[in-house]
């Protein structure tokens, strides 16, 4: 009797991958050389002011006018997505008109126009049109401030995508999950908020972090109304100091520390999003466990053939 003999397994090489990691590696040896030994970039002067106060006062704005926009865009926009997915069509049409227009504007044309709104409308006024009754009537211009300004621009551009992210979201539901909420006969509200939004904010979530993401970054925008966010501070400093670049990378890092911190949430909302997932594969795969042990092969009877 021949003895079997032992298979040798030998692993597979990647030559190619491995010279790719050595100038991968080998670049970003050149590019941490060339940054951190060049006297030029000033790392001296960054340490100087990356916790200066006025810096951490920019970065406060920074974050409240990122707060601000995220949540009133959600609120809006989440207004502005059942509006499109309405059966009715004057909603949809003005849902998609404004979404239209704010999408197609610029951020900074948007401030730039809200923050002159006092040269066209010397007041903001409350009641009927084209009649002449008021109830209410505000000065222009105390109304529309610096910071007033800035949350209301970022809100009205920022609610255009968020919208589209909702409304793709809910389309991305399955059609019979909406019939069989209906065939409980659960309400409309009750079936948007535990079974639908439920569903959808598995699809709405990563695109809808890198939308706060990109309001973060886009913030420095507000530079134009000479508001002390972070950016235009930095620029205030760097114009009296003439220290550009340190100064830009302090800016650069608080921003990589915002979208690093951003990015984190994301990953454990959308963990603790797939709980339910889990928890249910587990389950079946239990329950399949528990049945297979009990199933009893029931014996055949036997079948006659007769044969003529």
């Amino acid at each position: 009797m021949k003895t079997s003999e032992p298979i040798k397994v030998i692993p597979a090489r990647y030559p190619l991958r491995i010279v790719g990691a050595v100038v991968a590696l080998l670049v970003l040896a050149i590019v941490i050389q060339s940054v951190a030994f060049n006297p030029r970039w000033e790392w001296s002067v960054f340490a100087r002011w990356f916790f200066d106060p006025v810096i951490l006062e920019g970065l406060g704005q920074t974050l409240l006018l990122t707060l601000l926009g995220t949540v009133l865009s959600v609120i809006f926009g989440g207004l502005l997505a059942l509006a499109r997915l309405s059966s009715s069509w004057l909603l949809s049409s003005l849902a998609w008109g404004y979404i239209w227009l704010f999408r197609s504007l610029p951020l900074i044309v948007v401030l730039i126009i809200l923050y002159n709104f006092s040269y066209l409308y010397d007041t903001l006024a409350i009641g009927i049109p084209f009649t002449g009754i008021t109830w209410a009537s505000y000065d222009t211009i105390n109304v529309l401030g610096q910071f007033s300004t800035a949350v209301v621009g970022l809100t009205l551009v920022q609610s255009a995508y968020t919208a589209e992210i909702i409304r793709g979201g809910f389309l991305g539901v399955d059609h019979g999950q909406y019939e069989a909420a209906a065939a409980l006969g659960l309400p409309a509200s009750r079936r948007t908020l535990r079974i639908i939004l439920p569903q959808a904010l598995r699809t709405i979530l990563p695109s809808g972090f890198n939308e706060i993401i990109s309001l973060a970054k886009g913030t420095a925008m507000v530079y134009v109304l000479a508001m002390p966010e972070l950016f235009y501070t930095i620029q205030m400093i760097y114009n009296r100091t003439q220290e550009v670049i340190p100064l830009l990378m302090v800016g650069a890092v608080w921003y990589l520390v915002i979208t690093s911190v951003l990015s984190l949430i994301q990953h454990l909302v959308e963990r603790w999003m797939a709980r339910s997932e889990r928890r249910s594969a587990i389950n079946s795969t239990r329950v399949a466990r528990v049945a297979a042990p009990g199933r009893v092969a029931q014996p055949q009877e036997p079948v006659h053939a007769h044969l003529s």
